[in-house]
């Protein structure tokens, strides 16, 4: 069939590409029996829908008539949603890495007929300049090889085919990791931190959210300043920074240079969430009214603009608009005199304006290059202009939005709602949280036959498609639990119970341990991925060590704690040979070993319950595990407070480590100097 077939998909990445000439097809088995028909090997091409250059790429070549007309000659081209088919992604980033490729995207493979990557690259453009290679001299030496040279094309397909096997099917040595694995750990990355502008050292910079959710994990279990401050130094420089967007809130991609000033202005919801996570434990521990603000701000705009048709939360917002990155974004000294009349010069001051501008001629607007923080009636002033830029701002072309639902990055954005929520007392955040959740629920779940409940990984259009992943269950259970420890409702639990069998049942790796990326009846791919390894989001199963440990803790079942020791042995060789990548397991493997568990008993509805369960929530506890439980055999017999029991009839609090609980707490200030007492 020779037209592009992109018109009948869901994702908004894939129906940009719609109309190009490029006959496109999706990812699929009619795909593949092509190329085996025509003996022609595959232009595999990945992107989503706010990658810059993506649309870059698009832009010179997919929409270009005559270079479409190579592709279509030469290739069966394959457009891919990284986001919707992040199984795919995964495998063929990994082959253009073993190809001694950084990697990144646009990602650009070339495929046999059955799948098997022999050669790739990232973006090119279309003709050769920048030291990089013409597209179209590829295509034709690519095509010239798979014609002339199919041996090279086996050597190269047999070497990537097989080194993607052995990543995935890694042996476990059966080993452990030490005890004191998260300290050992941040003790020697806090050597790779920028204390001068933040996050670790070199360009571009990025969030690492998983690597500074281990510091920030350290700090509370030893207190160890440095760990502190190098969280507390990255969210002020990234809140103060560019990469902030100061009129509507949210934090961009990552920043290209190394003071967080110019971004990449993509918003992606998996960034802001993690976070808006860690926004809220360093606040929890210092009351920085600064993290609190842009806390606000960024809930605020994840509200506004995030979410989806049914409740649940859209994947990213665009960096383009009308063809150009950060157009929407910035501003001309000229425009700010216009708006702001006699209050521009103070806001320049402020916010790093100026005619020359500091991006190509025009403005990002930071606060980077203040000393000392503006007084109350200043501030006050500048939230006033900076709401008047916001409706100059909302009348232009909006940058495009991606709103296709993806169960694993609402898991992560469900969690830190319901944990904000819970620490800023806010219930309009946790009926966000909710709605998310029920949205996920409602249209992105089914029962198998065999009684599993399975997760969708996608849902738009009213259509939920491709079988959940690995960091679906995990994220999404993550969250379950999340949201039960702060409503106590107790069906949230069953959610991640139900999803942690079915993980258990449809993704273990019954040989070496740990959890394969797809489950076992998934599409057939060229390989079954399976590691630990943290990138952009954290590792599902990273993840699903905290999911097990809770559970373990929550139900008492010794399953589940069998489940996460397992998990951690399957990835111990892994974790000595590549510490830093795997930070959220050692997370997990922490909260597995020291648990700060907290039991309440009394009426979680009753006022004394609340006022505990408030203090509870206002201390930062990143081992936390909390319950209200009434009086009675509530508690599973192998937890260290079953038998507890309210005292002079009021709510009453346990605190336990181990198999060893506190003596009893009626008063709320003795909890918070008790939860205070045991950190730093």
């Amino acid at each position: 069939m020779t037209r592009n077939l992109l018109d009948q998909e869901t994702s908004p990445y894939l129906l940009q590409h719609k109309d190009n000439p490029v006959h496109w097809r999706p990812w699929g088995p009619a795909a593949l029996d092509e190329a085996r028909a025509a003996d022609r090997p595959i232009l595999l091409s990945i992107g989503y829908a706010a990658c810059h250059w993506c649309h870059v790429m698009a832009h010179e070549s997919f929409e270009n008539p005559e270079i479409a007309a190579v592709m279509n000659d030469l290739f069966v081209s394959i457009k891919v949603d990284r986001e919707e088919r992040p199984d795919i992604d995964a495998i063929y980033m990994s082959a253009l890495q073993l190809l001694g490729s950084q990697g990144g995207w646009p990602l650009t493979m070339f495929l046999t007929p059955d799948g098997e990557p022999f050669w790739g690259g990232t973006y090119f453009p279309p003709e050769s300049r920048w030291g990089q290679p013409g597209f179209v001299d590829i295509m034709k030496r690519i095509d010239q090889v798979w014609r002339e040279e199919r041996e090279t094309v086996d050597q190269n397909r047999m070497a990537l085919v097989q080194r993607l096997g052995l990543m995935a099917s890694a042996e476990s040595d059966g080993g452990s990791l030490r005890e004191d694995s998260l300290e050992q750990l941040a003790a020697k990355l806090i050597n790779s931190v920028d204390f001068s502008r933040g996050g670790l050292s070199g360009t571009p910079k990025f969030p690492n959210p998983p690597i500074f959710r281990l510091f920030w994990q350290a700090y509370r279990k030893t207190g160890e300043p440095s760990y502190k401050r190098a969280v507390d130094l990255l969210l002020d420089r990234m809140s103060e920074g560019g990469i902030y967007d100061h009129i509507g809130g949210g934090y961009a991609r990552y920043s290209v240079d190394d003071r967080w000033l110019v971004p990449h202005f993509e918003k992606m919801l998996y960034d802001n969430a993690q976070i808006i996570e860690l926004l809220t434990s360093a606040w929890l521990d210092d009351r920085n009214p600064l993290f609190e603000q842009r806390l606000r701000e960024t809930i605020a705009w994840a509200a506004r603009e995030m979410i989806a048709e049914n409740g649940a939360f859209a994947a990213s917002q665009d960096a383009d608009s009308e063809g150009e990155e950060g157009k929407f974004y910035v501003w001309s000294a000229t425009e700010l005199q216009e708006f702001l009349g006699t209050n521009t010069d103070l806001f320049a001051q402020i916010y790093d304006v100026s005619p020359r501008g500091n991006f190509e001629g025009r403005n990002i607007l930071n606060r980077l290059h203040l000393r000392e923080k503006p007084d109350e009636d200043t501030e006050t002033l500048m939230t006033r202009l900076r709401g008047l830029l916001f409706t100059v701002r909302d009348a232009r072309i909006h940058p495009g939005w991606d709103d296709k639902v993806l169960a694993d990055w609402n898991g992560l954005m469900i969690a830190a709602l319901a944990g904000a929520a819970a620490a800023f007392d806010e219930p309009a955040w946790m009926a966000l949280a909710e709605t998310a959740f029920a949205a996920i629920m409602r249209d992105q779940t089914r029962t198998d036959s065999a009684g599993n409940s399975r997760l969708l990984h996608s849902y738009r259009a009213a259509k939920a498609q491709h079988e959940g992943m690995l960091d679906d269950y995990a994220n999404m259970a993550r969250a379950a639990l999340q949201l039960y420890e702060t409503t106590g409702k107790p069906a949230y639990l069953g959610h991640a119970e139900a999803w942690a069998r079915t993980v258990d049942a449809r993704f273990r790796d019954r040989g070496n341990g740990g959890y394969y990326f797809t489950a076992d009846d998934a599409e057939a791919l060229i390989v079954r991925s399976r590691h630990a390894t943290d990138n952009a989001v954290p590792a599902g199963n990273g993840v699903m060590v905290e999911v097990f440990a809770k559970l373990a803790l929550l139900t008492g079942d010794a399953a589940w704690r069998d489940r996460a020791e397992q998990l951690v042995s399957g990835f111990a060789a892994a974790v000595a040979n590549q510490a830093p990548a795997h930070a959220t397991l050692l997370c997990g493997f922490d909260l597995l070993l020291n648990a700060d568990q907290i039991v309440i008993v009394g009426d979680r509805d009753a006022p004394d319950a609340q006022a505990m369960l408030r203090v509870v929530f206002g201390v930062s506890l990143p081992n936390r595990i909390v319950q209200v439980v009434p009086d009675g055999p509530a508690l599973p017999p192998t937890h260290p407070a079953s038998g507890k029991t309210r005292t002079g009839g009021r709510a009453t609090a346990y605190i336990c480590h181990g198999q060893t609980c506190s003596l009893p707490i009626t008063d709320d200030s003795a909890l918070r100097e008790k939860l205070a007492g045991g950190a730093p």
